[in-house]
């Protein structure tokens, strides 16, 4: 996985405590990954040494990240643009299986899909 992350603003240094409260703290982004890895955990209560998306395989993946035919749709069309392999296809649906857990969501939608592509490095 690759991000991208621009240099900090001068001006954004500077933010007061109004600007400052209304972004996401640390302590809340570690709570949602704490809830996260629960719900993984959970996920993988019946799969003996399993407990994270990253450690599916493709069984796994066809099993634990079902897929609406409109997102399946979308993640097809990702797949040829951006010419991902069978393994590269695996990883966006793992990926975005993360994120929708990160987000407390059942169902991977296809905005998770699109930003685990743009997680890719070749798409750049």
């Amino acid at each position: 996985m690759h991000v991208w992350v621009d240099p900090v603003e001068v001006n954004k240094l500077a933010l007061d405590d109004k600007e400052i409260n209304s972004c996401e703290t640390s302590l809340v982004v570690r709570e949602r990954v704490m809830k996260a890895r629960e719900r993984q955990q959970r996920r993988f209560v019946k799969n003996k040494g399993m407990y994270t998306n990253a450690q599916m395989g493709n069984k796994q993946v066809k099993i634990y990240c079902k897929l609406s035919e409109e997102v399946k749709q979308f993640l097809k069309a990702a797949a040829t643009k951006y010419d991902l392999s069978a393994r590269a296809y695996f990883k966006v649906i793992k990926v975005a299986r993360t994120i929708a857990d990160l987000e407390g969501v059942q169902d991977i939608m296809s905005n998770h899909i699109a930003e685990a592509v743009q997680y890719r490095e070749n798409v750049w």
